[in-house]
Protein backbone atom coordinates (compact mmCIF):
# COMPACT_ATOMS: atom_id res chain seq x y z
CA UNK A 1 0.00 0.00 0.00
CA UNK A 2 2.85 2.31 0.91
CA UNK A 3 3.22 2.51 -2.90
CA UNK A 4 -0.15 4.33 -3.74
CA UNK A 5 1.72 7.54 -3.37
CA UNK A 6 4.14 7.75 -6.10
CA UNK A 7 2.93 10.57 -7.24
CA UNK A 8 4.49 13.09 -4.90
CA UNK A 9 7.48 14.19 -7.07
CA UNK A 10 5.25 15.94 -9.22
CA UNK A 11 4.34 19.74 -8.62
CA UNK A 12 1.06 21.09 -7.82
CA UNK A 13 0.69 23.11 -10.70
CA UNK A 14 0.30 20.18 -12.70
CA UNK A 15 -2.71 18.68 -11.24
CA UNK A 16 -4.46 21.98 -10.45
CA UNK A 17 -6.52 22.82 -13.04
CA UNK A 18 -7.96 19.32 -13.26
CA UNK A 19 -8.87 19.31 -9.47
CA UNK A 20 -10.47 22.81 -9.90
CA UNK A 21 -12.65 21.47 -12.31
CA UNK A 22 -13.75 18.78 -10.06
CA UNK A 23 -13.37 20.36 -7.10
CA UNK A 24 -17.40 20.49 -6.83
CA UNK A 25 -18.09 17.30 -7.73
CA UNK A 26 -21.29 16.83 -6.13
CA UNK A 27 -23.10 19.20 -8.24
CA UNK A 28 -20.34 20.62 -10.74
CA UNK A 29 -21.45 24.51 -10.51
CA UNK A 30 -20.94 25.55 -6.64
CA UNK A 31 -24.25 27.26 -6.43
CA UNK A 32 -23.78 28.25 -2.87
CA UNK A 33 -19.89 29.36 -3.73
CA UNK A 34 -21.98 31.90 -6.51
CA UNK A 35 -24.07 33.18 -3.41
CA UNK A 36 -20.98 33.48 -1.44
CA UNK A 37 -19.29 36.06 -3.90
CA UNK A 38 -22.11 37.73 -5.06
CA UNK A 39 -23.87 38.64 -1.48
CA UNK A 40 -21.06 39.26 0.93
CA UNK A 41 -22.10 42.39 3.31
CA UNK A 42 -18.47 43.96 1.53
CA UNK A 43 -17.11 42.87 -1.88
CA UNK A 44 -15.04 39.98 -1.82
CA UNK A 45 -12.45 38.59 -4.23
CA UNK A 46 -13.77 35.98 -6.38
CA UNK A 47 -10.69 33.15 -6.34
CA UNK A 48 -11.85 31.05 -3.30
CA UNK A 49 -8.68 30.41 -2.10
CA UNK A 50 -7.96 34.26 -0.78
CA UNK A 51 -6.81 34.30 2.48
CA UNK A 52 -6.01 37.82 3.52
CA UNK A 53 -8.04 39.67 6.22
CA UNK A 54 -11.81 40.17 5.04
CA UNK A 55 -13.59 43.31 6.82
CA UNK A 56 -17.13 41.58 8.59
CA UNK A 57 -20.26 43.12 10.36
CA UNK A 58 -20.25 44.07 13.71
CA UNK A 59 -23.71 42.83 15.34
CA UNK A 60 -25.46 44.59 18.38
CA UNK A 61 -26.57 42.36 21.31
CA UNK A 62 -29.46 43.25 20.89
CA UNK A 63 -29.75 42.38 17.31
CA UNK A 64 -28.01 38.72 18.46
CA UNK A 65 -31.05 38.23 20.92
CA UNK A 66 -33.68 39.20 18.17
CA UNK A 67 -32.27 36.96 15.41
CA UNK A 68 -32.14 34.11 18.68
CA UNK A 69 -35.49 34.82 19.45
CA UNK A 70 -33.73 35.81 22.58
CA UNK A 71 -31.84 32.61 22.92
CA UNK A 72 -35.02 30.10 22.86
CA UNK A 73 -33.79 26.49 23.58
CA UNK A 74 -35.70 25.55 20.21
CA UNK A 75 -33.05 27.47 18.60
CA UNK A 76 -30.38 25.21 19.61
CA UNK A 77 -28.58 23.26 17.05
CA UNK A 78 -25.17 22.14 18.50
CA UNK A 79 -23.02 22.38 21.22
CA UNK A 80 -19.42 22.90 21.97
CA UNK A 81 -16.83 22.53 25.22
CA UNK A 82 -17.39 26.50 25.55
CA UNK A 83 -20.25 27.14 23.33
CA UNK A 84 -23.55 27.12 21.95
CA UNK A 85 -25.01 27.02 18.75
CA UNK A 86 -28.26 29.04 17.27
CA UNK A 87 -30.24 28.54 14.30
CA UNK A 88 -30.53 32.82 13.73
CA UNK A 89 -33.54 34.14 11.67
CA UNK A 90 -34.87 37.47 10.11
CA UNK A 91 -31.16 38.39 8.83
CA UNK A 92 -31.17 40.67 5.78
CA UNK A 93 -30.65 37.68 3.02
CA UNK A 94 -27.70 39.08 1.46
CA UNK A 95 -25.54 39.29 4.43
CA UNK A 96 -25.37 35.51 4.17
CA UNK A 97 -23.40 33.70 1.44
CA UNK A 98 -26.54 31.50 0.48
CA UNK A 99 -28.77 34.15 -0.10
CA UNK A 100 -31.30 33.28 2.83
CA UNK A 101 -32.28 34.90 6.15
CA UNK A 102 -30.60 32.54 8.05
CA UNK A 103 -27.09 31.79 9.96
CA UNK A 104 -25.69 29.83 12.45
CA UNK A 105 -25.01 32.15 15.43
CA UNK A 106 -22.53 30.76 18.28
CA UNK A 107 -22.18 31.93 21.65
CA UNK A 108 -18.80 31.57 22.74
CA UNK A 109 -18.16 31.22 26.57
CA UNK A 110 -14.34 32.82 26.85
CA UNK A 111 -12.83 35.71 25.24
CA UNK A 112 -9.48 34.41 24.36
CA UNK A 113 -11.70 31.88 22.69
CA UNK A 114 -13.54 34.30 20.94
CA UNK A 115 -10.95 36.75 19.97
CA UNK A 116 -8.53 33.57 18.70
CA UNK A 117 -11.52 31.86 16.70
CA UNK A 118 -12.58 35.39 15.14
CA UNK A 119 -8.74 37.04 14.54
CA UNK A 120 -8.71 33.09 11.89
CA UNK A 121 -12.44 32.87 10.44
CA UNK A 122 -11.64 36.52 9.00
CA UNK A 123 -8.80 35.45 7.03
CA UNK A 124 -10.65 32.55 5.69
CA UNK A 125 -12.65 32.61 2.19
CA UNK A 126 -13.08 29.52 0.58
CA UNK A 127 -15.88 27.31 -0.78
CA UNK A 128 -14.98 24.41 1.40
CA UNK A 129 -14.91 26.47 4.70
CA UNK A 130 -17.99 28.04 6.70
CA UNK A 131 -17.80 32.03 6.20
CA UNK A 132 -17.86 34.10 8.88
CA UNK A 133 -20.78 37.14 8.45
CA UNK A 134 -20.33 38.94 11.50
CA UNK A 135 -19.57 39.31 15.13
CA UNK A 136 -20.46 40.85 18.78
CA UNK A 137 -18.34 41.18 21.06
CA UNK A 138 -20.59 44.48 23.39
CA UNK A 139 -20.90 42.23 26.42
CA UNK A 140 -17.79 41.47 28.76
CA UNK A 141 -19.02 37.97 29.75
CA UNK A 142 -20.40 36.26 26.25
CA UNK A 143 -19.31 36.75 22.72
CA UNK A 144 -20.87 36.04 19.50
CA UNK A 145 -20.00 34.86 16.01
CA UNK A 146 -22.37 35.22 13.03
CA UNK A 147 -21.60 32.58 10.58
CA UNK A 148 -23.29 30.71 7.07
CA UNK A 149 -25.82 28.24 8.52
CA UNK A 150 -25.46 25.28 5.88
CA UNK A 151 -29.05 23.26 5.79
CA UNK A 152 -28.17 19.66 5.04
CA UNK A 153 -26.87 18.67 8.24
CA UNK A 154 -23.12 16.86 9.03
CA UNK A 155 -21.47 14.14 7.80
CA UNK A 156 -21.50 12.14 10.80
CA UNK A 157 -25.24 12.30 10.46
CA UNK A 158 -25.25 11.09 6.72
CA UNK A 159 -22.99 7.98 7.88
CA UNK A 160 -23.82 7.06 11.07
CA UNK A 161 -27.86 8.26 11.10
CA UNK A 162 -28.88 11.11 13.56
CA UNK A 163 -31.53 11.71 15.64
CA UNK A 164 -34.91 13.69 15.42
CA UNK A 165 -35.00 15.33 12.35
CA UNK A 166 -31.28 15.36 11.62
CA UNK A 167 -32.30 11.07 11.20
CA UNK A 168 -31.61 9.65 7.86
CA UNK A 169 -31.81 5.95 6.76
CA UNK A 170 -30.47 6.76 3.62
CA UNK A 171 -26.71 5.38 2.57
CA UNK A 172 -24.49 8.20 1.53
CA UNK A 173 -23.26 6.95 -2.31
CA UNK A 174 -20.19 6.33 -2.60
CA UNK A 175 -19.82 9.39 -5.65
CA UNK A 176 -20.72 11.50 -2.81
CA UNK A 177 -18.14 9.96 -0.17
CA UNK A 178 -15.21 10.18 -2.99
CA UNK A 179 -16.46 14.25 -3.50
CA UNK A 180 -16.13 15.18 0.00
CA UNK A 181 -12.78 13.26 0.88
CA UNK A 182 -11.65 15.32 -2.13
CA UNK A 183 -13.16 18.70 -0.91
CA UNK A 184 -12.35 18.55 2.80
CA UNK A 185 -8.62 17.65 1.68
CA UNK A 186 -8.86 21.18 -0.68
CA UNK A 187 -9.90 22.99 2.74
CA UNK A 188 -6.49 21.12 4.40
CA UNK A 189 -4.12 22.52 1.32
CA UNK A 190 -5.38 25.85 1.55
CA UNK A 191 -5.36 26.05 5.80
CA UNK A 192 -1.91 24.82 5.60
CA UNK A 193 -0.26 25.92 2.43
CA UNK A 194 -2.13 28.81 1.09
CA UNK A 195 -2.68 31.44 3.92
CA UNK A 196 0.09 33.42 3.59
CA UNK A 197 3.63 32.74 5.16
CA UNK A 198 1.61 31.56 8.40
CA UNK A 199 -0.06 27.97 7.86
CA UNK A 200 -3.14 27.21 9.93
CA UNK A 201 -3.88 24.25 12.01
CA UNK A 202 -7.96 23.04 12.03
CA UNK A 203 -7.05 21.24 15.05
CA UNK A 204 -10.75 19.44 14.98
CA UNK A 205 -10.81 17.23 11.68
CA UNK A 206 -13.94 15.10 12.18
CA UNK A 207 -17.00 13.90 10.59
CA UNK A 208 -19.37 16.31 13.00
CA UNK A 209 -17.42 18.89 11.66
CA UNK A 210 -18.07 18.45 7.97
CA UNK A 211 -21.59 20.37 6.96
CA UNK A 212 -23.21 19.64 3.99
CA UNK A 213 -25.46 21.66 1.72
CA UNK A 214 -28.14 20.55 -0.28
CA UNK A 215 -26.07 19.46 -3.22
CA UNK A 216 -23.90 17.35 -0.63
CA UNK A 217 -20.72 19.79 -0.99
CA UNK A 218 -18.95 20.54 2.44
CA UNK A 219 -18.03 22.80 4.51
CA UNK A 220 -15.58 23.02 7.17
CA UNK A 221 -16.53 24.12 10.00
CA UNK A 222 -15.87 25.15 14.05
CA UNK A 223 -12.15 26.80 14.38
CA UNK A 224 -12.04 26.87 18.15
CA UNK A 225 -9.70 24.75 18.32
CA UNK A 226 -7.36 26.28 15.25
CA UNK A 227 -3.47 27.69 15.75
CA UNK A 228 -1.63 29.86 13.06
CA UNK A 229 1.94 29.70 12.91
CA UNK A 230 2.54 27.03 14.97
CA UNK A 231 6.17 26.70 13.93
CA UNK A 232 6.94 30.11 14.84
CA UNK A 233 5.15 29.22 18.71
CA UNK A 234 6.69 25.52 19.31
CA UNK A 235 10.84 25.79 20.60
CA UNK A 236 12.95 22.92 21.60
CA UNK A 237 12.01 21.66 25.62
CA UNK A 238 8.40 23.61 25.43
CA UNK A 239 6.12 21.87 27.72
CA UNK A 240 2.53 21.12 26.70
CA UNK A 241 0.09 22.66 28.47
CA UNK A 242 -2.34 19.84 28.66
CA UNK A 243 -5.28 21.37 30.27
CA UNK A 244 -5.91 23.12 26.62
CA UNK A 245 -5.16 20.27 24.63
CA UNK A 246 -7.76 19.86 22.17
CA UNK A 247 -9.43 17.38 19.68
CA UNK A 248 -11.96 14.67 19.85
CA UNK A 249 -11.81 10.45 21.00
CA UNK A 250 -10.40 8.71 17.95
CA UNK A 251 -9.28 11.17 15.55
CA UNK A 252 -6.33 12.66 18.15
CA UNK A 253 -3.15 12.32 16.78
CA UNK A 254 -1.32 9.81 19.54
CA UNK A 255 2.02 12.16 18.69
CA UNK A 256 0.03 15.10 19.97
CA UNK A 257 -1.44 13.47 22.93
CA UNK A 258 1.77 12.70 24.00
CA UNK A 259 3.08 16.14 23.29
CA UNK A 260 0.51 18.59 23.71
CA UNK A 261 2.36 20.48 20.48
CA UNK A 262 -0.20 21.15 17.61
CA UNK A 263 1.14 20.68 13.40
CA UNK A 264 -0.48 20.12 10.49
CA UNK A 265 0.49 17.06 10.34
CA UNK A 266 -2.18 16.56 13.44
CA UNK A 267 -4.84 17.21 10.84
CA UNK A 268 -3.67 14.94 8.46
CA UNK A 269 -3.81 12.15 11.18
CA UNK A 270 -7.49 13.21 11.61
CA UNK A 271 -8.25 13.26 8.14
CA UNK A 272 -7.01 9.63 7.50
CA UNK A 273 -9.51 8.69 10.43
CA UNK A 274 -12.07 10.77 8.39
CA UNK A 275 -11.22 8.75 5.20
CA UNK A 276 -11.63 5.44 6.95
CA UNK A 277 -15.20 6.73 8.44
CA UNK A 278 -15.90 7.12 4.74
CA UNK A 279 -14.85 3.85 3.70
CA UNK A 280 -15.59 1.55 6.03
CA UNK A 281 -19.33 3.36 7.15
CA UNK A 282 -18.18 2.95 10.69
CA UNK A 283 -17.57 5.62 13.53
CA UNK A 284 -13.94 6.82 14.64
CA UNK A 285 -14.84 5.85 18.31
CA UNK A 286 -16.79 3.24 19.56
CA UNK A 287 -17.73 3.77 22.95
CA UNK A 288 -19.53 0.56 24.02
CA UNK A 289 -16.54 -0.93 22.70
CA UNK A 290 -13.99 1.49 23.99
CA UNK A 291 -11.91 1.49 20.93
CA UNK A 292 -11.47 3.85 18.06
CA UNK A 293 -11.52 3.11 14.43
CA UNK A 294 -7.61 2.86 14.12
CA UNK A 295 -7.35 0.25 16.36
CA UNK A 296 -9.68 -2.39 14.31
CA UNK A 297 -9.20 -1.76 11.05
CA UNK A 298 -5.32 -1.02 11.26
CA UNK A 299 -4.23 -4.11 11.85
CA UNK A 300 -5.51 -4.82 7.85
CA UNK A 301 -3.16 -2.47 6.56
CA UNK A 302 -0.19 -3.72 4.56
CA UNK A 303 -1.78 -7.23 4.24
CA UNK A 304 -1.97 -8.74 0.92
CA UNK A 305 -4.80 -11.10 1.44
CA UNK A 306 -7.19 -8.38 2.54
CA UNK A 307 -10.82 -8.48 0.67
CA UNK A 308 -11.56 -4.82 0.12
CA UNK A 309 -15.21 -5.49 0.27
CA UNK A 310 -15.18 -6.42 3.67
CA UNK A 311 -13.89 -3.20 4.75
CA UNK A 312 -15.91 -1.33 2.37
CA UNK A 313 -19.79 0.21 4.31
CA UNK A 314 -21.69 -2.96 3.73
CA UNK A 315 -24.56 -0.77 3.86
CA UNK A 316 -23.54 0.40 -0.15
CA UNK A 317 -24.33 -2.78 -1.54
CA UNK A 318 -21.60 -3.33 -3.49
CA UNK A 319 -21.99 -0.08 -5.21
CA UNK A 320 -18.41 1.41 -5.11
CA UNK A 321 -15.20 0.59 -7.18
CA UNK A 322 -12.75 -1.83 -5.87
CA UNK A 323 -10.02 -0.38 -6.96
CA UNK A 324 -10.90 3.54 -5.24
CA UNK A 325 -11.70 1.88 -2.13
CA UNK A 326 -8.55 0.43 -2.29
CA UNK A 327 -6.67 3.81 -2.64
CA UNK A 328 -8.58 5.17 -0.39
CA UNK A 329 -7.96 2.82 2.38
CA UNK A 330 -3.74 2.98 1.20
CA UNK A 331 -4.00 7.03 1.42
CA UNK A 332 -5.49 6.84 4.94
CA UNK A 333 -2.95 4.35 5.95
CA UNK A 334 -0.37 7.10 5.03
CA UNK A 335 -1.96 9.64 6.56
CA UNK A 336 -1.73 7.70 10.08
CA UNK A 337 1.73 6.51 9.70
CA UNK A 338 3.92 7.30 12.87
CA UNK A 339 6.16 9.48 13.10
CA UNK A 340 4.16 12.19 11.55
CA UNK A 341 7.19 13.48 9.79
CA UNK A 342 6.37 10.35 7.45
CA UNK A 343 2.86 11.85 6.37
CA UNK A 344 1.96 13.43 3.09
CA UNK A 345 1.12 16.73 3.01
CA UNK A 346 -2.19 18.35 2.43
CA UNK A 347 -1.19 18.66 -1.85
CA UNK A 348 0.61 15.50 -1.82
CA UNK A 349 -2.91 14.01 -0.36
CA UNK A 350 -4.85 15.49 -3.09
CA UNK A 351 -2.38 14.72 -5.54
CA UNK A 352 -2.66 11.10 -4.87
CA UNK A 353 -6.39 11.52 -4.83
CA UNK A 354 -6.96 13.22 -8.58
CA UNK A 355 -4.39 10.45 -9.52
CA UNK A 356 -5.96 7.33 -8.17
CA UNK A 357 -9.95 8.22 -7.61
CA UNK A 358 -12.46 9.00 -10.63
CA UNK A 359 -14.69 11.91 -10.19
CA UNK A 360 -18.06 11.89 -12.17
CA UNK A 361 -18.18 14.79 -14.52
CA UNK A 362 -20.72 17.44 -14.67
CA UNK A 363 -22.36 15.96 -17.06
CA UNK A 364 -24.66 13.69 -15.26
CA UNK A 365 -27.37 14.27 -13.23
CA UNK A 366 -28.30 12.31 -9.98
CA UNK A 367 -30.47 12.78 -6.88
CA UNK A 368 -30.08 11.83 -3.29
CA UNK A 369 -33.32 11.59 -0.79
CA UNK A 370 -32.44 12.40 2.46
CA UNK A 371 -34.53 12.20 5.80
CA UNK A 372 -36.73 15.06 4.58
CA UNK A 373 -35.55 16.57 1.47
CA UNK A 374 -35.67 15.68 -2.03
CA UNK A 375 -31.45 16.78 -3.11
CA UNK A 376 -30.82 16.98 -6.56
CA UNK A 377 -26.89 17.14 -7.45
CA UNK A 378 -26.74 19.16 -10.50
CA UNK A 379 -23.77 17.23 -12.18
Amino acid sequence: MRGFLKCFGKTKSSFRSKRQQISQTSQGLDDDHDHHNNNKVLAEPEDSITCSSIVVRKFSWEEIEKFTKNFCSSRVIGYGGFSTVYLAGDLIPSTTSTGTNLAAIKIINGSRLFKQELDILRQLHHRNIVGLIGYCDDRDDQWALVLDYISNGGLEDKLHGGVGETSTTTTLPWRNRKAIALQVAEALEYLHEMCGGLPIVHGDIKASNVLLDHHLNCRLCDFGSANIGFSSAVTPGMRPNRAVMMGSPGYTDPHYLRTGLPSKKNDVYSFGVLLLELVTGMQAFCSESNRTLVSRVGPTFGRDDVDIAELVDPRLAGEFEAEEARALLSLSAECLRQPPTLRPSASQILQALNDNVSFIPPSIQHTYHGSKNLLTLQK
